[in-house]
């Protein structure tokens, strides 16, 4: 069993991830991988209902509380395999109110803060070295992984256990949440009434 490429995908539209800042300006896109997707810059997350947008939503969650990922090294230009230099790791592990997610509906905001800080949660006793209370988890064995000694695991079970508890400053909002949001913490700003934001 490998990690879940993500979001699993339909056979009339597999899942695919947009990123606007190709070195030619066209827009790339590719089949998303949870484990090995960029995370910083700006990126478009494109699946259809039931691919598993959710699970990818929470495991690429995980990543940017951990920080985890490839990072850049100073003359950094491959390896002899020809494998891609580029970091996929953002610069510093990120709290929930850094982390902005966006979505149609506000009770999709709720269900995925609910399975956000779940998994946080399951990712937190894993580090500690619980087993996964649903058996064998290809995400989380491949995290553990990346931190092979003790004390980087200890550490990541404390962030991840922190983050769940932070969850409550979560950015998780709908589309129009967030519009509102936006209006009424910068109405000096954008000129608008406040009895309209």
């Amino acid at each position: 069993m490998t990690p879940r490429s993500a979001p699993c995908h339909t056979a009339d539209r597999p899942a695919r991830a947009h990123a606007p800042d190709t070195p030619d300006g066209a827009q790339a896109s590719h089949t998303l991988e949870a484990l090995r997707f960029h995370l910083y810059g700006s990126r478009l997350i494109e699946a259809s209902a039931g691919t598993g947008k959710t699970w990818t939503i929470a495991a690429l969650y995980l990543r940017l509380e951990l920080s985890h990922g490839r990072r850049a090294r100073e003359g950094d230009a491959g390896d002899e395999t020809g494998a891609d230099p580029t970091p996929t790791a953002f610069h510093r592990p990120l709290l929930p109110a850094e982390i902005l997610v966006m979505t149609f509906t506000r009770a999709a905001t709720k269900e995925l803060s609910a399975r956000i800080r779940a998994r946080l949660i399951e990712a937190a006793r894993c580090f500690r070295g619980e087993p996964a209370p649903r058996g064998y988890d290809a995400l989380l064995t491949a995290l553990l992984a990346d931190y092979p000694d003790q004390a980087a695991r200890t550490q990541a079970a404390w962030r991840l256990a922190m983050a769940a508890e932070a969850m409550d400053d979560a950015a998780v909002f709908s589309f129009d949440a967030w519009c509102q949001r936006m209006l009424r913490e910068h109405a000096f700003d954008s000129g608008s009434p406040f009895d309209e934001a």
